[in-house]
């Protein structure tokens, strides 16, 4: 006798939604998470009285109005607008590539000066672009390509950029206008409360085992549904059994410090390559804190390796293609449904990751 209509592994955003979806249509789930909490990536620790972000910064923004309505019916959102800055041999340059970017790169004040520097850098490539840096070259110049993505990208990929191909940069933001305002979408904010409040209430109400590995009981486990969804590494759901994808990992060094402001944004990038970690996140910047201290957390890039947390996929050539296969296998899996980043081998901003979810419910329910 099956106790649960569905089985959930993984206890972040896109079970978190599918989780909801499925108790408004009548369904019992059972939720199981390895970690001793819930939330996934955008789990939340107060630590003196500031919201942090403990694995990263996550700025929610999306254009959906259907994702926005979503979640603000859960959570009431503030007006945080991200203007991240980077930081390259002690001068700080705003983000994205904006004129207030050229104006202090370049000592120009009108578009078009700045469009034309731009454009005589870019002649330096001729033909298609072989590798990242060509790539990145002929959409942006040399000068911003040394100052502001070398060194960052080659820490967040462990390798030089002539060795990383080209379509990871397939386009780089550039605006003519003084706007640091990093995202276009329509809406924009960080919750008022944090994102814990998001993903209780979501998870209100579904039974929830943390702590719990499903490949220590696996069997068992899926004895207890009718259905599986499965939001952990789709290559060791196969046990690896066409080969290991590659992910990249994070290391997260959080500090309190007896100051009340540290640098002023709430993300600073650093693209010197000699610099080990590509930011440090202020995190009371993001809820516009008064607080007497503040903390902060340095960011370092790692590569993965079995036991790391995968924080991301890496969807070069190889990898998409051996994700096809494993995707191929996926869908013979009558009674297991694949999704998150993980499952679905698939970069995902939060508002992303939500509409996919609710896809896969449209269908589900």
């Amino acid at each position: 006798m099956k106790k649960y209509d569905y089985l959930i592994v993984g206890a972040g955003l896109f079970s978190a939604v599918f989780a909801n979806e499925a108790k408004k249509h009548g369904k019992k789930c059972l939720v199981i998470e390895k970690r001793n909490h819930i939330g996934g990536n955008i789990y939340c620790e107060n630590i003196e009285g500031i919201t942090v972000h403990k694995y990263g910064a996550h700025i929610f923004h999306t254009s959906s109005q259907r994702v926005w309505d979503y979640v603000n019916e859960y959570c009431e959102f503030n007006n945080f607008i991200n203007s991240p800055v980077c930081k390259f041999k002690g001068e700080v340059y705003n983000l994205p590539f904006n004129m207030n970017t050229f104006a202090k790169m370049f000592g120009v004040s009108t578009p078009g000066e700045a469009k034309r520097i731009i454009e005589e850098q870019k002649k330096e490539i001729c033909g298609e672009p072989k590798n990242l840096e060509e790539q990145a070259i002929s959409l942006v110049g040399r000068e911003i390509y040394e100052k502001l993505i070398k060194g960052y990208t080659e820490k967040q990929w462990g390798r030089d950029c002539q060795d990383l191909p080209a379509f990871i940069i397939k386009r780089l933001p550039v605006r003519y206008t003084y706007d640091n305002n990093y995202f276009n979408d329509r809406f924009q904010g960080i919750p008022v409360n944090g994102y814990n409040e998001l993903i209780e209430k979501l998870f209100d109400g579904v039974e929830i085992r943390t702590g719990t590995d499903f490949f220590e009981s696996r069997e068992d486990l899926l004895a207890l549904s009718d259905k599986c969804l499965f939001t952990g590494m789709i290559d060791e759901y196969f046990d690896y059994s066409l080969g290991k994808l590659d992910y990249r990992s994070l290391r997260f060094e959080t500090e309190t410090l007896d100051e009340e402001n540290f640098q002023g944004v709430a993300v600073m990038n650093f693209s010197e390559r000699e610099i080990p970690y590509t930011r440090i996140i202020e995190h009371k910047h993001f809820e516009f804190g008064k607080q007497e201290k503040t903390v902060i957390t340095k960011e370092y890039p790692a590569e993965w390796q079995m036991g790391d947390e995968p924080y991301y996929p890496v969807n070069d050539e190889r990898n998409n293609k051996l994700y096809k296969q494993y995707e191929n296998l996926a869908q013979k899996e009558k009674k297991v449904i694949f999704g998150g980043r993980l499952g679905l081998y698939k970069y995902y901003d939060m508002d992303k990751c939500i509409e996919a979810a609710l896809r896969i419910c449209d269908k589900e329910f």
